[in-house]
């Protein structure tokens, strides 16, 4: 590049307007690479570069008219109108963002006091012209910030309890022949649904389980990661001719260590989140138990009923032949009574009649 040198360097996901719809941003970076402000000291001009591997996604000269604009807390965009397109940049945190503007404004007005000085030595140099229009104009693109997904969800589990109604007590014989079945069937439904909970927790168990190993292994393998880079870093500062470039790969090795500090801290808690599912997994199996030892003894119970409601039975049957053969023995005796009533009253007529003749 010459005389050109790089005077500050950060990283950052590099997106491109659409040329198309000119709302929508399009990435030009699978990753986080660098970009750095260079200046150009033949020139007098300042440029923000940025490569992906050997090709050049960013390759912009600042010039007084251009604004670095921040849309969030972590995404800022400016207009190139000599690219004919506008550049935006997705950092890690809000200070990169914040140091990157302030690099931003004060290279914009350092071009902005090269340019003054560079028409002034044109204005002593060559007679009094015409002044043409010039400058850029800055693209009057709305804002746009790239679309983030959300990961997290997590769904709402609500508990209902059925009331109960208050009613008047029957006799124990009928409270039990007329509550045993519904009972019975309540309960088997609530057995099935604990059994499909049952399986669910010990697959959610199984799964969070297996998450927690493989967190553990990325842990472990990002903690040598940065102990590696660590070393990188050491190593360069020891080395006393220090190049722009090796400044630069040290600039680049210390933010991708703060980026892994970042992922270590970010995977420690989702591990704390895990262990307290696991818990919360617990205490709902503790409960489960709970509600299959009520179910088993509200299951003894119902048998027991049963046996007393089917002895009870057995001796209403009983009654009922007896209350059967007793009518049977009244009709009888009715039959007898009409009889000898019938035989009373002959009799009756028959001395009525005789008294009658003796008089």
């Amino acid at each position: 590049m010459g005389m050109e040198q790089p005077i500050y360097s950060t990283r950052a996901h590099v997106f491109q307007i659409d040329p198309n719809t000119k709302k929508n941003w399009l990435p030009t970076s699978k990753h986080a690479v660098t970009v750095s402000y260079f200046y150009d000291s033949t020139r007098n001009v300042y440029r923000i570069i940025s490569l992906d591997g050997t090709k050049a996604i960013i390759n912009s000269t600042i010039s007084p008219n251009m604004t670095f604009t921040k849309t969030s807390q972590k995404f800022g965009q400016w207009a190139d109108s000599r690219a004919n397109t506008v550049y935006g940049l997705g950092f890690s945190t809000e200070h990169h963002l914040a140091k990157f503007a302030e690099k931003f404004a004060e290279y914009k007005e350092a071009a902005r006091l090269a340019k003054e000085k560079s028409q002034e030595k044109m204005e002593m140099a060559t007679s009094p012209s015409q002044e043409s229009p010039g400058g850029e104009l800055s693209s009057p693109l709305t804002p746009v910030t790239p679309p983030m997904e959300n990961i997290n969800g997590t769904d709402d589990i609500c508990d209902t309890t059925p009331n109960s109604d208050t009613r008047p007590e029957p006799s124990q014989n009928a409270l039990a022949f007329a509550h045993s079945p519904v009972m019975t069937k309540h309960w088997e439904a609530e057995l099935e649904a604990l059994k499909g909970n049952n399986a669910k927790l010990t697959a959610a168990l199984l799964e969070s389980t297996a998450n927690v190993k493989q967190w553990k292994q990325q842990l472990a393998a990002y903690q040598e990661e940065a102990e590696r880079l660590h070393k990188r870093v050491t190593e360069l500062e020891c080395q006393s001719n220090q190049t722009p470039a090796i400044k630069s790969q040290k600039t680049e090795l210390n933010q991708t260590i703060e980026e892994l500090e970042n992922m270590l801290r970010d995977k420690e808690e989702e591990m704390e989140k895990f262990k307290e599912e696991l818990e919360n997994m617990n205490d709902l199996m503790e409960q489960k138990d709970t509600l299959t030892q009520k179910l088993e003894e509200t299951e003894l119970r119902s048998r027991v009923l049963e046996e007393q409601l089917a002895g009870a039975e057995q001796r209403l049957e009983e009654n009922q032949e007896e209350q059967e053969n007793f009518r049977k023995s009244l009709r009888t005796l009715l039959e007898l009574l009409d009889g000898k009533i019938f035989e009373l009253t002959e009799l009756r007529d028959t001395l009525a009649r005789l008294i009658e003749e003796a008089s």
